[in-house]
């Protein structure tokens, strides 16, 4: 088989990686979190006490290294040799992540990190532009939406914090959306392209058996 590239976009909280996964498991591919970089970058920037509106020097990405592992099932992102897996996925870190994420730095360096792993390997790789920037002419394309009080909920779920309430995460939600869609760089949009999916009232394995039926079907 020649190497492919399958990419998975969509809001916030639509459950890409675990679409990402899936798709990698079964077909034997690599698998990429872009958003997990972003994140990881984002964990590394908060605790350094680098404000996201000041540029990004070289010098502080320079110190900044990120490697990704997945394996049977299992995904783990280190950040500087230290298994931050958990950490990436606290509240303080889905708060912040869009206000780094938007600077064109950062997203150089991730773009760079993707680019990398596709060279001689074929992947599946998720996240907002993946279809729209940095694999515009990716084999399969993939964009999906969900309504964002079901968001809130599943996020709320994996967060697993009663302090934080779903309303609040919804209205985060809804301004992250926001925040994507408008930024002046990569900016959330769906690729002509792409096949769109509304998993609002879909099943993990039914978003999964879409994808994989269209994958099937070309």
């Amino acid at each position: 088989m020649d190497k492919l590239i399958i990419a998975i976009d969509g809001q916030a909280s639509t459950g890409k990686s675990t679409q990402a996964k899936k798709i990698a498991d079964y077909l034997g591919f690599n698998y990429r979190d872009s958003g997990a970089y972003y994140r990881a970058i984002t964990l590394y920037l908060l605790n350094s006490n680098v404000k996201h509106n000041l540029k990004i020097s070289q010098e502080i990405l320079n110190q900044i290294s990120i490697k990704q592992d997945y394996n049977e099932g299992h995904f783990r992102i280190f950040l500087n040799d230290n298994d931050v897996t958990n950490k990436i996925r606290g509240h303080k870190v889905s708060l912040s992540v869009s206000n780094y994420a938007k600077k064109p730095e950062i997203r150089k360096f991730v773009f760079d990190q993707l680019r990398n792993s596709a060279e001689s390997n074929s992947l599946v790789v998720d996240g907002r532009d993946i279809g729209t920037v940095v694999f515009p002419d990716a084999d399969y394309k993939f964009f999906l939406i969900a309504e964002p009080r079901i968001r809130a909920e599943r996020r709320h779920k994996q967060i697993d914090d009663d302090s934080v309430k779903v309303d609040i995460i919804e209205e985060e939600i809804k301004i992250r959306d926001k925040t994507d869609s408008t930024r002046e760089i990569a900016p959330l949009r769906k690729a002509d392209d792409a096949f769109k999916i509304d998993v609002s009232d879909l099943t993990i394995n039914e978003v999964f058996n879409k994808i994989l039926q269209k994958i099937k079907s070309d």
